[in-house]
């Protein structure tokens, strides 16, 4: 009898570890939320909503992006660090929250290497130095003649301060050894300020002016990136135009809060990363100015944690103190 007794107690035991593979192949059995750190209508708005209507045709369930914008990308991104570690609640987000602001900022609510489990890598956007069409430098060598002709004089806008619309400028100055005049909007005023001559040039990303671009309004000199980009492949690197290493470039991730389950961040990031392959959404990706990538879990948190080292010294040279 005792022996029957230690079976029974035994069995539902030896049953558990074949439960956890059920429960993740179950998931998921409801709608699952993206959290964009941003506003509608931006890059990362754009990423998450083109990835997030195809994850939901695979998963057979709703995916809601919801725009939580705020501090730089750090209201939407505590959110996700806060949420419950299920799978439900997933996070698009730039180079910003994920990695800038941990420099940039003093205090943070979430730290981007503990709090938050990466996911893939979505895309990288570089962004792309443009011009008024009038503007008299044609080439960054003039852009950067000018400014040492005119210490301050010449101003560049950007999206905020931190964000690497504003760092691409100051790395720039940093390594020609010049002085621009930093001029922080908030969103796409930047856009109109330059095409009105207000400021002089910007770094942007390929996404928010390829229409501009296109048309005529805006003349690009560079990408910040280390090679060409496939959105704009006449359009010059940086690194070949004097600036050896530059590389200033945006990019979009997706990551869940900490501790949601190894197997099934593992399947998130290689359910995406197969959209990510498709020849049509890599063709629409291209065409709106980013570069699919689609890694690993292991292989974006390690580049994560090389963004934050190096964009934090970026940060330390340039000053910047987020408004």
């Amino acid at each position: 009898m005792k022996a029957t007794r230690r079976g029974l107690l035994a069995a539902p035991i030896l049953a558990l570890p074949a439960l956890r593979p059920a429960r993740a192949a179950a998931w998921p059995d409801r709608p699952v939320r993206i959290i964009v750190s941003f506003t509608a209508g931006g890059t990362t708005d754009i990423i998450a909503r083109l990835v997030g209507a195809r994850l939901s045709e695979m998963w057979g369930q709703p995916v809601v992006i919801e725009n939580r914008p705020g501090a730089g990308g750090n209201i939407g991104t505590e959110y996700v660090a806060r949420s419950t570690p299920d799978g439900y609640t997933l996070l698009v987000a730039s180079v910003g929250p994920l990695a800038v602001n941990m420099s940039l900022y003093k205090t943070m609510p979430y730290d981007s290497r503990k709090d938050l489990a990466a996911v893939t890598l979505l895309a990288g956007v570089p962004n792309i130095l443009v011009v008024a069409p009038d503007f008299p430098a044609r080439s960054v060598a003039e852009l950067v003649a000018l400014a040492k002709a005119r210490p301050g004089g010449l101003s560049y806008g950007s999206t905020g301060v931190g964000t690497s619309s504003h760092l691409s400028g100051a790395l720039m100055d940093q390594m020609a050894g010049v002085q621009t005049t930093h001029v922080p909007y908030r969103g796409a005023v930047a856009l109109n300020d330059l095409l009105s001559r207000r400021v002089d040039f910007m770094f942007a990303t390929i996404p928010s002016v390829i229409e501009q671009i296109r048309a005529g309004r805006l003349r690009p000199m560079a990408v910040s990136s280390l090679h060409r980009s496939r959105s704009a492949p006449d359009v010059p690197a940086m690194a070949e135009l004097g600036f050896p290493g530059f590389d200033a470039s945006s990019w979009f991730g997706m990551v869940a809060p900490a501790g949601t389950p190894p197997e099934l961040v593992r399947k998130i990031s290689a359910d995406t990363a197969s959209i990510l392959k498709r020849p049509d959404i890599e063709k629409q990706m291209v065409e709106q100015g980013a570069d699919p990538v689609g890694n690993s879990p292991t292989e974006f948190a390690t580049f994560i944690s090389a963004e934050i080292d190096r964009w934090s010294e970026v940060v330390r040279r340039s000053g910047a103190v987020p408004e």
